[in-house]
């Protein structure tokens, strides 16, 4: 064999060397065939197959999301829904979760979408229109657990599932707008009202406390006049005993003088002789008349 032989066989080794190399990435795992069987499973990392012998298919086990595309639905109430929905899912990273979702089914995410849209339809189709759009938990959890259930031997997780919309005709939604703007207005109406009850019944309360309130100044203001009464009868029954008539007889002539009136009063009365005493004036005593014999 001569030189350029050899060199011609060592590059044609390297050159298969080459061809035969494979990267897998941390977010891939990678199934190797040969002759068309089954050969290994291969994590990620450096491996090498053997060129036109070989061949190894790359399976993406990250999470992914499919839209179920829109469908039009007929609810229990006889309404046509336009539902729409998404599923998260992903395969498992063990050997044989990656083997089954490439051998046990043709298309994972074809074959998902087509069992998502004819669970809601199975779903939804037993539920008025009001009720599907309140129990979207309901839904999603029904949902979640059909595709469980029914890809179990696909070697897939169904993370979660959930309803992008449920929106009813044009006309119907129409008529729910109406509804939920009464509804509110009707609810509006109630608080102002309420508002107003309790706004009108603090008012009354203020009333009845400022009433309240003066009829007990009032008390105390009649308790405070007959208690100066009673100190005014107990000073003039200590002071002034047997003169109290007289008392009272100035006082009612302090009034009158106060507004220039004028009093007639006779001789010889006894409140000249009182008034008398309060000016410092010897009061006049009677002339004593003696009888002729």
């Amino acid at each position: 064999m001569n030189q350029a032989t050899l060199f011609v066989i060592i590059g044609f080794i390297i050159l298969l060397f080459f061809a035969g190399i494979r990267i897998i990435r941390p977010t891939h795992r990678g199934l190797t065939e040969r002759f068309g069987k089954f050969n290994r499973f291969a994590m990620p990392g450096f491996h090498w197959i053997i060129p036109f012998i070989e061949k190894m298919y790359l399976v993406n086990v990250t999470e992914k999301m499919i839209n179920a595309e829109p469908q039009e639905i007929i609810t229990n109430d006889n309404l046509n829904a336009k539902v729409d929905a998404q599923v998260y899912f992903k395969i498992n990273s063990d050997a044989d979760s990656v083997k089954n979702s490439q051998y046990n089914v043709n298309s994972i995410e074809y074959q998902i979408v087509n069992l998502a849209r004819t669970t809601l339809r199975n779903i939804i189709g037993t539920m008025t229109l009001k009720s599907a759009n309140s129990e979207r938990g309901k839904i999603n959890k029904e949902l979640h657990s059909t595709l469980l259930e029914e890809t179990k031997s696909w070697g897939i997780q169904i993370i979660r599932t959930e309803l992008k919309e449920i929106d009813p005709p044009k006309d119907v939604q129409e008529t729910m707008n109406k509804i939920v703007k009464a509804e509110n207005e009707k609810i509006a109406a109630v608080d102002y009202a309420t508002a107003a009850e309790t706004r009108a019944d603090g008012e009354k309360r203020a009333e009845i406390r400022r009433a309240e309130g003066i009829k007990q100044a009032a008390i105390l203001k009649a308790e405070g006049d007959a208690q100066a009464i009673a100190l005014v009868n107990e000073a003039a029954e200590k002071y002034f005993i047997g003169n109290a008539q007289v008392l009272r007889k100035i006082q009612a002539m302090e009034t009158a003088l106060k507004d220039n009136a004028k009093i007639v009063v006779p001789t010889g009365s006894e409140l000249v002789n009182v008034l008398g005493e309060l000016a410092g004036v010897i009061p006049i005593k009677e002339k004593t008349v003696k009888s002729e014999i």
